[in-house]
């Protein structure tokens, strides 16, 4: 089975591509499609939600391209800020810009100078077309991230591209960075995998 995942960024394409090798299932990204000379088409994510952004994202992709596809969308959402600092679903966008990963390290840094160690969590989204009549989808409380800080010490030594806030994303139980934790440590602390479980109730 072959299934278009909606999104051009390589690192979150990696990773979903990690999550499902369980089901034998081939994925492929954006990129691929435009590397074959297909079109790709410009989808305004202007939801309120992580949901309708997800939605938005896997219609317009299905009827570009009839395939399979599945898009994800996230919001990140902080404990102790004012309603009108919470980034939401403009994760990367601020004020009409999208921001570069270095921007991105800079704003948010500046919001945890102003605000003190923020406590964080993603909340996730996914949409799966399979057909015009079968979609799923889901924003289950089991797709959140747990909650994490995020302190104005990035990372001494290790930068992951495309995911910049990892490296001043800090584990709240032991206070250290994730990238220090060790494989025992990450497993512990590992919340449940939500997209892998929406994968299993549709395709098993």
């Amino acid at each position: 089975m072959k299934l278009l995942y909606g999104t051009g960024n390589q690192a979150k394409l990696s990773a979903m591509k990690s999550r499902l090798e369980k089901f034998g299932i081939e994925i492929i990204g954006l990129c691929d499609l435009a590397a074959e000379g297909k079109s790709v088409p410009e989808v305004s994510e202007n939801g309120n939600t992580p949901l309708e952004n997800a939605r938005l994202k896997a219609l317009a992709y299905y009827e570009a391209f009839q395939l399979p596809v599945f898009s994800c969308d996230s919001g990140l959402y902080f404990d102790n800020v004012p309603d009108e600092i919470q980034p939401g679903v403009h994760v990367r966008n601020v004020n009409g810009k999208c921001l570069s990963d270095e921007e991105m390290l800079e704003y948010y840094i500046g919001l945890v100078k102003r605000y003190g160690n923020l406590i964080a969590q993603y909340r996730n989204a996914i949409c799966f077309v399979m057909d015009e009549n079968h979609i799923y989808e889901s924003m289950d409380p089991c797709m959140a991230s747990e909650k994490f800080i995020l302190t104005d010490k990035p990372h001494s030594v290790i930068r992951k591209k495309g995911f910049p806030l990892d490296s001043i994303s800090m584990n709240i139980k032991t206070n250290k960075y994730y990238y220090e934790l060790s494989s025992d440590e990450l497993e512990r602390f590992a919340v449940e995998d939500g997209f892998l479980q929406f994968f299993e109730n549709i395709l098993i």
